[in-house]
């Protein structure tokens, strides 16, 4: 007798991620039975589609766990802190999209394409997914280090607002409404911050016709939590703990669409078209590499698909051992929503087998 179909909890249903993973769930083939939308209790009561249904969202109470398989988290961290374990506690596994557990020793940190072995040891019920500027990167060097051995990452994101939720894209637009149809504006000191006036939102400058070399917290000797971010996940992920990594995050008047500028050192020479060629068969990635024709990776582009769009590839003028490259992928899809979908129905799999 076929075993029924698991059922999936959403928690964070509401959200902007959240607004993509629904749109997955309703894309992508279906393994679930049922699926119950969870957000707090100022949503509790709304109806919200689902493949195709109208679900009504619960409001996240422990017994709205009971008799959930497989929990999707996208809330913020300390939320996932306090209600992951009781979400486990009730019997479900959790899939976590904050950077609540990451780090954590006992708990995966999984994509995949890349390492999705991890998934079969997890002590704590939860299984943690990577930051998106991290997730947009290590889809293409994963397969490149496979192949080349990586030793150095040398890293720039330019990372978009929606990044910072759904009011990083309402600070940007309100902010280019403002700055729209004045051309003198970025010509003289000061004046883009008068335009833009003090409605700065999430961020700490303005973005419209700016670059910010800022993204996170403070931590410590100068760096950002995103920086160390890059670093740290990318050596989980890679099971590399000595990897050589420094980053250097900055926020770009984009919507949707992390991009990142990589120099990455190997420990064998390679050259383009070998990387070229690694990267074509290399699942989850798309290669745009053609400068001739003006054809390379860009937000605009890759937003609303799912692969890291990656391109100009070269070999570094002064060692032949090292690759410069850039990348691109939608930060809610693969770098949030998609990753989470994708570990759930890994893990749906496993239950189906009994």
């Amino acid at each position: 007798m076929p075993q029924p179909q698991p059922t999936l909890a959403v928690v964070g249903a509401t959200g902007s991620v959240g607004t993509v993973m629904r749109e997955l769930l309703t894309s992508r083939r279906n393994v679930w039975g049922e699926i119950r939308l969870i957000a707090s209790a100022r949503s509790a009561g709304k109806e919200l589609s689902c493949r195709g249904e109208q679900l009504v969202v619960r409001e996240l109470t422990p017994e709205a766990f009971d008799g959930v398989d497989v929990a999707m988290f996208d809330v913020p961290d300390e939320v996932s802190v306090q209600w992951a374990p009781i979400a486990v506690a009730r019997g479900a596994t959790v899939v976590d999209n904050s950077s609540a557990f990451r780090m954590e020793t006992d708990v995966p940190l999984v994509v995949p394409e890349v390492n999705k072995e991890e998934l079969r040891s997890r002590p704590r019920g939860i299984v943690a997914n990577a930051n998106c500027t991290t997730m947009a990167m290590i889809m293409a060097i994963a397969p490149l280090h496979r192949e080349y051995g990586l030793r150095e990452l040398v890293l720039a994101s330019y990372q978009a607002v929606s990044g910072a939720g759904q009011i990083g894209v309402d600070t940007l637009h309100d902010q280019l409404t403002k700055v729209a149809g004045d051309r003198t504006l970025g010509s003289r000191p000061g004046n883009v911050r008068q335009a833009v006036g003090d409605d700065l939102g999430p961020f700490t400058a303005p973005l419209a016709l700016n670059v910010v070399p800022w993204s996170g917290e403070l931590a410590t000797d100068g760096w950002s939590s995103e920086e160390l971010k890059l670093r740290n996940e990318s050596r989980k992920i890679l099971n590399l703990p000595a990897l050589k990594v420094s980053a250097t995050c900055v926020r770009v008047p984009v919507v949707t669409g992390h991009s990142i500028a990589v120099h990455a050192v190997f420990g064998s020479e390679l050259d383009a078209e070998g990387a070229r060629q690694v990267l074509r068969n290399a699942p989850g990635v798309i290669l745009v590499d053609d400068p001739a024709a003006g054809e390379y990776p860009m937000p605009i582009d890759a937003v609303g698909t799912d692969p890291s769009w990656v391109g100009r590839i070269r070999r570094a003028m002064d060692d032949p051992r090292a690759l410069d490259l850039f990348i691109t992928g939608d930060n809610m899809r693969k770098g949030a929503a998609l990753n989470t979908v994708q570990i759930a129905e890994l893990l749906a799999a496993e239950i189906s087998k009994g």
